[in-house]
C-alpha cells in the first residue's frame, strides 16, 4: 500500500469483535481513516416499548442505540453511521434487503462523498452483498470476513442461493475465521484466507482471584463454572445446566454462574427450578463487556456447551485470563483447544461427557502461566497484521 488507506466497513451491527478489530486497523500507519455503515430496521425500535421476552430480546439488539453501543475508545479516524429503513422480514430470510441496503448505502455515500479505496465487509448476508455490489459501482476491491458460526455457514453452503454464491465467487478476498471451511469456500473463490477472531488485552487479563471474587461480591468457598452467551438453544446451555445437576449429587460447593439474555431464559429458569438447582445454577442476566473479565478472573473454569460456532471468542477471552476451557467441538474451539494443557473438548450435547470433564477440571492442577503464554497469540495487534496483509495483496 503506497498511500495510507481510506478504509470502508460494512456490518450488521458492531460487536466487541469488530470494533476492537477496527480500532488496531485504524491505529495502523497505513490507514488513513475508517468509514463504518451499519444498516437499522427502523421496525427494531418497538423492542424499547413492549417487554423483553421470546423473541423481542433478540430484536433489542438492533436498535439504534445496541447496534453499535458504547465505543468509549474509539479513534479519532474512525467514523460510524448508522443507515436506516424500515422491513418487516428478518435479514436472514429476507432476500430483498440486499439490494434495498445497497441503494440506502448508495445513496449515503454519494450524499456525504464519502471517499474509500477498499471495502471490509462482515458476514454474507446482507453486510458482504451490499458491499459486492458497491464494489462493482465503485471499483474498489472488496474483503469479506465470514463470521457465520457453522451450522449457519454449511446452510449457506447447501443453499444453492444465487446471491450467496455470486458473492463468494466475486469477492477479491473471503476471510474465514476458521480453517475447516477453507477448503468449501476455495470451490468459490481461489483467494480465501484463514484468520481467527482476538482479543483486546486491555479488556481480557489475569488478576487476583480474591479480588475479582470481592468486586463481585462472590461467596467464598465455592468452585465457581463460568459461562456466557445469548440464551439461544444452539449455545447449550441447557446441556450445561443437566451436567452441572449431576456434578451437585457429589460436589456441594460447586456454583455454575450463566450471564446473558435471550430466547431460552425462562425455559432455562423452569429447568433450574424443576432440577432444585437454585443453590448451583444462577442466571445473571446481561453482562456489560467490562465487567466480564471479573466473572472470569473469579471463576475455576469456562464452560462452553455451544451446538455450533465459527470460531468461538470467548474461549479465547477465557484462555486470556488464565483460565481453562471446557468446550465442545462446534466447529471453532476444537481449532482453539489444541492441548489438554488449555482445557477439554466434549461432543455436542453429550451430558456425560460434559459432566465428566467439568469433574475433572474442577480437581486439577492447572498452569495458568501456560494458558496465558498460549492465549497471548490471539492478540488483535498479531490478528490484524493478517488482515492487512490480505489487504495489501488485493490493492496490488
Amino acid at each position: 500500500m503506497k498511500s495510507k488507506l481510506k478504509l470502508l466497513v460494512i456490518a450488521p451491527r458492531c460487536d466487541t469483535f469488530i470494533k476492537d478489530q477496527i480500532n488496531v486497523i485504524a491505529n495502523d500507519s497505513t490507514i488513513d481513516k475508517v468509514t463504518l455503515l451499519v444498516h437499522h430496521n427502523h421496525l427494531s425500535e418497538i423492542a424499547k416499548y413492549l417487554p423483553l421476552e421470546g423473541y423481542l430480546s433478540h430484536v433489542r439488539r438492533f436498535t439504534k442505540e445496541n447496534l453499535i453501543g458504547n465505543w468509549d475508545d474509539k479513534p479519532e479516524n474512525v467514523k460510524t453511521h448508522i443507515i436506516s429503513t424500515p422491513y418487516f422480514i428478518p435479514d436472514m430470510k429476507n432476500w430483498r434487503l440486499g439490494d434495498k441496503v445497497f441503494k440506502k448505502f448508495d445513496k449515503f455515500i454519494q450524499n456525504e462523498k464519502i471517499e474509500f479505496d477498499l471495502i471490509h465487509a462482515h458476514f454474507t448476508w446482507p453486510s458482504g452483498y451490499v458491499g459486492l455490489k458497491l464494489n462493482k459501482k465503485f471499483n474498489v476491491p472488496i474483503v469479506i470476513t465470514i463470521h457465520e458460526n457453522r451450522d449457519w455457514f454449511i446452510e449457506e453452503y447447501n443453499s444453492k442461493n444465487k446471491k450467496i454464491y455470486w458473492t463468494w465467487r466475486n469477492a477479491d478476498a473471503l476471510i474465514r475465521v476458521n480453517k475447516k471451511d477453507i477448503a468449501l469456500l476455495k470451490e468459490f473463490n481461489d483467494n480465501v484466507f484463514f484468520v481467527p477472531n482476538g482479543f483486546n488485552p486491555k479488556k481480557f487479563f489475569a488478576m487476583e482471584r480474591t479480588n475479582a471474587c470481592k468486586i463481585l461480591g462472590l461467596p467464598h468457598g465455592k468452585r465457581i463454572v463460568f459461562s456466557f452467551g445469548n440464551l439461544i438453544e444452539r449455545k447449550g446451555f441447557h446441556y450445561l445446566i443437566d451436567a452441572i445437576n449431576d456434578v451437585a449429587k457429589f460436589r456441594k460447593d460447586v456454583l455454575c454462574i450463566i450471564g446473558g439474555e435471550g430466547f431460552m431464559k425462562r425455559k432455562l429458569e423452569e429447568k433450574i427450578q424443576k432440577l432444585g438447582l437454585n443453590d448451583y445454577v444462577k442466571l445473571i442476566g446481561f453482562v456489560p463487556d467490562d465487567k466480564i473479565v471479573y466473572w472470569l478472573n473469579a471463576a475455576d473454569m469456562f464452560a462452553f456447551p455451544s451446538l455450533a460456532e465459527s470460531f468461538g471468542l470467548v474461549v479465547i477471552e477465557a484462555l486470556a485470563t488464565g483460565l481453562p476451557v471446557v468446550a465442545t467441538y462446534n466447529g471453532g474451539s476444537e481449532e482453539i483447544i489444541t492441548s489438554e494443557a488449555y482445557g477439554f473438548l466434549v461432543e455436542p450435547a453429550n451430558t456425560k461427557e460434559l459432566t465428566e470433564k467439568i469433574f475433572i477440571s474442577l480437581d486439577k492442577e492447572w498452569d495458568s502461566e501456560k494458558i496465558l503464554e498460549y492465549a497471548g497469540r490471539f492478540r488483535w495487534e498479531d490478528i490484524v497484521e493478517e488482515i492487512l496483509k490480505v489487504y495489501e495483496g488485493v490493492l496490488k
